[in-house]
């Protein structure tokens, strides 16, 4: 099963955007899925339902960080970790054409306000949210493996 399948998985289970994609990763991170969904638990809907920031971008983001992020002030570091969200991020918008949830959402009536809809074959019918965590759990697990190459190389 792919990254993105397991994603994908775990949303039809009810987690939102982003939990379902960070969940995808448990063994990568060596945290619990508990951990894991409580972290993530903000940022579905665009941060609390806000529809700012697709919750399955700062998922594969806070993903990223756990694996790839650095622990210190190191500015290179920093930079280094931000080339590679933005580069998710350049990936991410060839598929879906934006990061920003309202924007993917385009012409999805949603209800607005902090609770979430009611899953259902509507909801999925209609709205790009299956197809946003699966291409962000496969986008991510693709980048992440190309920069182990990298650095396998370089070692």
């Amino acid at each position: 099963m792919t990254r993105g399948e397991k994603a994908e998985a775990f949303f039809r289970e009810g987690y939102g955007c982003a939990q379902s994609v960070v969940l995808a990763f448990t063994d990568e991170t060596g945290l619990s899925e508990e951990t894991l969904a409580s972290l993530a638990s903000p940022f579905g809907g665009g941060l609390g339902r806000m529809r700012e920031v697709c919750g399955a971008v700062s998922g594969a983001a806070a993903v990223l960080g756990l694996l790839r992020g650095s622990p210190t002030p190191d500015r290179a570091e920093r930079a280094r970790v931000y080339a590679e969200t933005r580069e998710f991020a350049d990936r991410f918008k060839e598929k879906h054409g934006s990061v920003v949830c309202r924007e993917i959402m385009a012409g999805v009536k949603t209800s607005g306000g902090p609770f979430p809809a009611e899953r259902n074959e509507e909801f999925y019918r209609s709205r790009p949210c299956l197809s946003c965590v699966r291409d962000a759990a496969d986008i991510l697990e693709k980048l992440l493996t190309e920069k182990e190459n990298e650095n396998e190389k370089i070692d």
